[in-house]
């Protein structure tokens, strides 16, 4: 099996979205579509900036985010390999709301406006999968705010665990989570050592197993029924 990084065009081409294209649509996804790099810690987007692309990530991760004026962090969702994200805000036509930062070095899949509205137009499987996919976001950001409001931490960290395996939202993501408990904790809203306790109960639960490198999970659906007691 090789070890080569995966090449854009190989993202592009299994991407969910991109199964019911045609080849037409296909090879202008291909032309348009441009990558960068962003570096750990570095902004893919930030807030108020004009929505440009429709965003894609091919490697690393992505955690969307707003500061407050007192300079306190609200993390709404972490972006694995294989999501996109900003759809919303092109169909809208307003600046962003949100910034958007790697939570590792990141390689960045970026399709230009223009190309987004033209599949809009043109594909109604597309436009059927965008429907989708803001649905699943709201359902996402609604779990998201019962979370954050109603739950403890260990069950928040192991409802976060559980929501990025959402197979339309994050369809390459694998049982073996490469993430740190540090960037856990910034998407449950807990520190570092706060989500390394929290990753202990829950695999002392027979949830999940600490490997290295990541978190492997053992029981899926134990995790997003996880409440404490």
């Amino acid at each position: 099996m090789s070890s080569d990084p995966i090449q854009l065009k190989e993202a592009l081409r299994a991407a969910v979205w991109a199964q019911t294209l045609t080849a037409e649509q296909m090879l202008r996804v291909e032309a348009d579509t441009y990558e960068t790099f962003v570096p750990k810690g570095g902004y893919v987007c930030r807030k108020g900036d004009n929505a440009e692309n429709w965003i894609g990530i091919v490697s690393g991760m992505v955690k969307m985010n707003n500061f407050s004026p007192s300079g306190k962090s609200v993390t709404f969702t972490g972006v694995p390999p294989g999501g996109w994200f900003g759809e919303g805000t092109l169909l809208k036509g307003e600046k962003l709301k949100y910034d958007a930062m790697a939570l590792r070095d990141s390689r960045i899949a970026r399709m230009p406006a223009s190309t987004f509205n033209w599949l809009l137009e043109t594909s109604l499987p597309f436009t059927r999968f965008l429907l989708m996919q803001l649905n699943e976001r709201l359902g996402q950001f609604i779990g998201m705010v019962e979370n954050e409001r109603l739950l403890d931490i260990n069950t928040r960290v192991a409802r976060c665990l559980a929501s990025m395996f959402n197979s339309h939202l994050y369809p390459g993501l694998e049982k073996l989570v490469q993430i740190s408990q540090e960037e856990l904790g910034l998407l449950s809203g807990a520190s570092r050592q706060r989500a390394n306790q929290a990753l202990q109960v829950l695999e002392k639960h027979g949830l999940l197993r600490l490997d290295y490198g990541g978190i492997r999970i053992l029981d899926l659906e134990g995790l997003r029924r996880y409440e404490e007691a």
